[in-house]
């Protein structure tokens, strides 16, 4: 069969490549045409644009890109009904494909959405959308079927293709002493510093981070730098604090580590599934004003996809205000001592990989999807 599929992130470029290699294993003669990155192109089909040229993110830079956002979504259309697909995968990223996913079904191609956006955090009128243009959604969280399920909307979950990812990384049996010597790091424990990808993150967060190095001389800090940001800007940043980064190596970095502080979002589940004691720090631009307003938008209780999924607190959260030099020294110290606190973390951590299905699901999601499309051929 003709799949086409759309991603528009680096995340979606490594769960669509997974799922693209799986769907081969059901469907020998699979033939792909795709939206997405170099994972994906590894594995075979047509590349019609990267990722890198669709990435538009904040309200100042998609009012700059008007033009080119307008000309992707007719490329898209014109490819689209030429390709003629057996089906429409989408991979997150919303603001394209719920327009995209409205366009298929009107043009008689069916529609799957893998990895549902996070319209159960906010713009949940979304859903709306979803019930109308989406024959089939494919979702990886557990609480996701309830949220869903409340909308009266089916969906199927699958477990989470995070778990398949870390199962299946380089590196996994290297030593600590291989990766400091690579790294040109000294014999001390480290704690990661997981700051996000993008500047203006970083710029609010990394700082903040860097403020509890020098209450912890026997530890070192390392950033897992981000491939797109360049060494200079992180000089910028850091300045002449002590510390150390990585790029292109957040998972090696992370299963050497004795604890992590970490920006809210995927990192977050991440650093879990490498059973990584965490703090998570997270601050927004506009102060105290827009944090109130955006907390009185969020229809959820956490931020951190750990507590999400787990529905109760197991990482501690340190927001906007909250997230200082104190608290963070303190929680930091509470996750490296060896006792009853750390150990609970990491005992709930095994309990989250249970909830998340374990590894396979990038399997299961493709079984799903080709007898899917069995059932109507």
């Amino acid at each position: 069969m003709r799949y086409y599929i759309i991603a528009g992130e680096a995340s979606g470029d490594l769960h669509a490549s997974n799922l693209m290699k799986e769907i081969k294993n059901e469907d020998s003669a699979a033939e792909f045409r795709f939206w997405g990155g170099d994972l994906m192109q590894a594995q075979g089909g047509e590349l019609v644009k990267h990722y890198r040229e669709t990435a538009f993110m904040g309200f100042l830079t998609v009012l700059k890109n008007l033009g080119k956002i307008r000309a992707n979504f007719s490329l898209c259309e014109k490819d689209l009904l030429e390709y003629k697909p057996d089906v429409l995968i989408l991979v997150d990223y919303p603001g394209f494909n719920l327009r995209m996913a409205k366009f298929a079904k009107e043009h008689g191609i069916r529609v799957h959405y893998y990895i549902s956006p996070k319209i159960w955090a906010w713009k949940e009128g979304r859903v709306k959308k979803i019930k109308t243009y989406v024959d089939r959604m494919f979702t990886i969280f557990p609480f996701e079927t309830e949220f869903y399920k409340k909308h009266n909307y089916e969906v199927s979950f699958g477990g989470n293709p995070l778990l398949d990812a870390i199962e299946n990384r380089l590196n996994k049996d290297e030593s600590f002493e291989d990766f400091t010597t690579k790294n040109n790091l000294p014999n001390k424990p480290i704690v990661a510093l997981l700051a996000g990808s993008r500047k203006q993150e970083i710029e609010r967060i990394l700082p903040v981070m860097l403020d509890v190095v020098g209450d912890f001389p026997d530890h070192q800090f390392v950033v897992a730098a981000a491939p797109s940001i360049t060494k200079e800007f992180y000089a910028q940043v850091v300045g002449d604090r002590d510390v150390k980064f990585v790029y292109g190596q957040t998972y090696d970095l992370l299963q050497q580590s004795k604890a992590a502080l970490v920006t809210s979002g995927t990192a977050t589940l991440e650093t879990a599934l490498l059973r990584i004691p965490q703090v998570v720090c997270y601050i927004t631009g506009g102060g105290k004003i827009l944090f109130a307003i955006g907390k009185r938008l969020l229809k959820v209780k956490y931020i951190s996809l750990v507590n999400l999924v787990m529905d109760k607190l197991i990482v501690k959260e340190l927001i906007q205000h909250f997230c200082n030099k104190e608290n963070i020294a303190s929680e930091l110290k509470n996750i490296l001592e060896e006792g009853s606190y750390r150990s609970k973390m990491l005992s709930n951590y095994q309990l989250l990989n249970e909830k998340l299905g374990g590894a396979g699901a990038s399997s299961r999601f493709a079984k799903m999807i080709v007898e899917d499309l069995k059932t109507i051929h």
